[in-house]
């Protein structure tokens, strides 16, 4: 590589990644199969359109690819003839606004009293694109947002619908960013059906999960189906969108040409592998080792002292409440300082709202995930290192520097194996 600068910065990069625990969520690893896809010259060319439709010429064999990716996407999720594929989205926030597009039409009037989205709230484990105020789904349409039962934090299920009668909106929103209990998307369904409402799943953080048969399909209960390809699916930074046929000319119109140009054809054909893996055996052993990682590290956490949301997980996240924990009695830390913190030990963990909170910048709340841990073959004896590592830097104020050499050599015996090189 020619570039030194960069070649540094990106080699700097590779050894930060190598020796740190990202317990982020919504990151993970990807096979050296996907990474050499995405650095190939299917990035070259231009494909407007869709398959057998495009505004070039010479893309014949990107066709293929993409038709390759929605046939795959399909069989993963055990979908027929009724359901549509997109495998164009660039991220999951685009396709969450291209779907609105696509079933609302144009940015709505305030003034209207009509309510187009119900999604939930940011504190109560929500997405910014649910209908959050600044975000453009929550100041170009008109939201109504949704919480959860203030006893456990668990969702809701008469409060949505007691809202969806009152309010009747054109969108109900399923899913979640930071919920750590299963989601009931057939009494989503059944709710959005007595109002007249499409029902949109976002299972962005769940779909590998799903595709494992290790969570409830949202699929048979919904109208729209959305999803990152990066997190549980161990995919490239990319999103697809599910939708049933008649929804199929709005879905595919808002994405093209409503809200993009060009579909990314390396990325799209890094979906199509990373389908051809989410078919193997390994997958779905991989999806149980995930939650069952979680599982442990939240229950190791919680014999440390630490309280949980709902009290624990049945999924890759859980959620510690930096407020109520006992052991944190008297300590103020609040979730940034607790990131920055684990931080220093090389502890990748991202601060986070949980319910009550009225500051997203200064959260109460500690997101924790095993996607990315679990790539590198840890497992339950791992997480139960991790987590006494978390309570040493959190309560006992251990010097994080000092525990920085114990995560590289934890780090060290799980190396990531993709075989990356700049050379």
């Amino acid at each position: 590589m020619r570039d030194k600068i960069l070649k540094n910065l990106i080699e700097k990069e590779i050894k930060r990644q190598q020796e740190t625990l990202n317990l982020i969520a919504s990151e993970n690893i990807v096979s050296k199969e996907i990474l050499k896809i995405v650095g190939s010259p299917l990035m070259h060319k231009y494909s407007e359109g869709y398959p057998e439709k495009r505004y070039y010429p010479g893309n014949q064999y990107y066709d293929e690819v993409e038709k390759l990716a929605i046939k795959r996407a399909k069989e993963v999720f055990r979908l027929g003839k009724n359901w549509h594929v997109n495998v164009q989205p660039y991220s999951g926030s685009p396709a969450n606004l291209e779907i609105y597009f696509a079933l609302l039409g144009p940015p709505c009037d305030k003034n209207r009293k009509s309510i187009d989205i119900l999604g939930m709230s940011l504190s109560s484990g929500g997405h910014l694109t649910h209908g959050h105020k600044v975000n453009f789904s929550g100041s170009a349409y008109k939201v109504i947002q949704y919480g959860v039962d203030k006893k456990n934090n668990l969702i809701d299920y008469r409060e949505i619908e007691h809202l969806a009668k009152k309010y009747r909106p054109k969108i109900i929103v399923s899913g979640a960013t930071a919920y750590p209990r299963k989601i009931d998307f057939k009494k989503f369904g059944q709710i959005a059906k007595k109002v007249g409402a499409y029902h949109l799943a976002d299972i962005s953080h769940i779909a590998g999960l799903i595709a494992a048969g290790y969570h409830q399909s949202p699929f048979p209960y919904a109208d729209v189906v959305m999803t990152t390809t990066h997190k549980t699916l161990r995919g490239p930074r990319a999103a697809i969108i599910f939708c049933r046929k008649e929804l199929a000319e709005k879905i595919d119109k808002a994405v093209f040409p409503g809200m993009q140009g060009g579909p990314h054809n390396n990325t799209i054909a890094a979906m199509a592998e990373m389908f051809f893996e989410a078919k193997q055996i390994e997958f779905k052993k991989y999806q149980k080792q995930v939650i069952k990682n979680a599982r442990v590290l939240a229950e190791t956490l919680k014999k440390l002292g630490f309280s949980l949301i709902t009290g624990g997980t049945d999924n890759h996240l859980l959620l510690i409440d930096l407020k109520n924990s006992p052991n944190l009695s008297g300590v103020q830390i609040n979730g940034l300082e607790a990131e920055k913190e684990l931080e220093k030990a090389g502890i990748l963990a991202n601060r986070n709202s949980i319910p009550g909170d009225t500051s997203p910048f200064k959260p109460s709340g500690l997101r924790v995930g095993t996607p990315a841990v679990t790539s590198r073959k840890m497992k339950e004896k791992e997480m139960e290192k991790i987590a006494k590592l978390i309570y040493r830097v959190l309560v006992k104020k251990e010097n994080p520097v000092a525990i920085k050499q114990e995560v590289k050599y934890l780090c060290s015996k799980f190396p990531i194996k993709n075989n990356f090189s700049l050379k």
